[in-house]
């Protein structure tokens, strides 16, 4: 999907989030949201995921030439951040067959494999709520990254994981991201060391609040 950000900002009351924001986003692309914790990050991967109108500025999606209409988009996006709900009174198998109902695992994958590479076997028949965060985490990643969804976008990916956690992380956003448009907001570079660009969200704030 091709994202194209043309004087993007967002303001809360009087206080602006970012400004001023002109870029695009291209297929294939993985871009590293960057900037201190409350600087922004989030609000401004909400923003392009169509889920906060901006307060100023367009974007328009298009996806293989065509068109795609805002309130489309969360037909074409997978979204994983530690703020987003899982359905937790539902098993895994049952929270699975519900969300693949919506948004359908890449061609090749199954509920079965998918169930694997995220090492949740025994896990297959749990509630949700009794996962642990490592679990819950892993989870919301493996929905994200295996969905058949060409705009990925991920907030603060490696929270609640351990060290295997983020090496699982790092070799499953890998695997996934070939010809997606691919955001990520983070402060750590383990998480984003393989983005091939970077966004500074300070780099488009305006300073002191108007009056």
């Amino acid at each position: 999907m091709l994202i194209d950000a043309n004087g993007l900002g967002k303001r809360f009351q009087r206080d602006w989030i970012f400004r001023g924001l002109t870029r695009a986003f291209r297929p294939g692309s993985a871009t590293a949201v960057l900037g201190p914790n409350g600087a922004g990050k989030s609000t401004l991967l909400n923003t392009i995921s169509g889920q906060l109108l901006p307060t100023e500025g367009t974007l328009s999606y298009s996806l293989a030439g065509r068109p795609v209409a805002v309130e489309d988009v969360p037909r074409y996006l997978a979204y994983a951040a530690p703020y987003l709900e899982l359905l937790e009174e539902l098993t895994l198998l049952e929270l699975l067959r519900f969300h693949t109902r919506f948004k359908p695992l890449r061609p090749g994958c199954t509920i079965e494999s998918l169930i694997s590479i995220m090492y949740l076997e025994p896990a297959r028949q749990r509630l949700v709520r009794e996962f642990s965060s490592g679990m819950k985490q892993r989870l919301k990643l493996g929905l994200a990254l295996y969905a058949d969804a060409p705009l990925l976008l991920l907030d603060e990916p490696t929270t609640n994981l351990d060290a295997t956690g983020v090496a699982w992380y790092q070799e499953h956003v890998r695997a996934t991201r070939a010809g997606r448009t691919l955001l990520l907001s983070s402060n750590v570079p383990a998480e984003y060391d393989f983005c091939d660009e970077q966004l500074l969200v300070t780099d488009f704030q305006s300073g002191p609040k108007e009056r």
